[in-house]
């Protein structure tokens, strides 16, 4: 039980890490999520928002990050 308390501990401060940086991100006009790629169509009563660029350079960033931190670990 300790493990599991642990693990939620450490996702939930990286959840609030994460909202933190998106906050600050949107404030500094930072144009994630409106780059070009991103498909946003507006109907007559319906909003529909692809951001297929923004995924892509979040997954890149994560995985250079996550790359960084496994080396540093062995």
């Amino acid at each position: 039980m300790t493990e599991l308390g642990r693990m939620l501990l450490f996702f939930g401060v990286i959840l609030v890490v994460a909202g933190l940086m998106l906050m600050l991100l949107g404030r500094a006009n930072f144009p994630l999520g409106r780059l070009p790629g991103d498909i946003i169509y507006r109907g007559k009563h319906t909003t529909v928002y692809l951001p297929i660029v923004t995924s892509i350079v979040l997954s890149v960033v994560l995985s250079v990050l996550l790359y960084v931190i496994s080396r540093f670990r062995h």
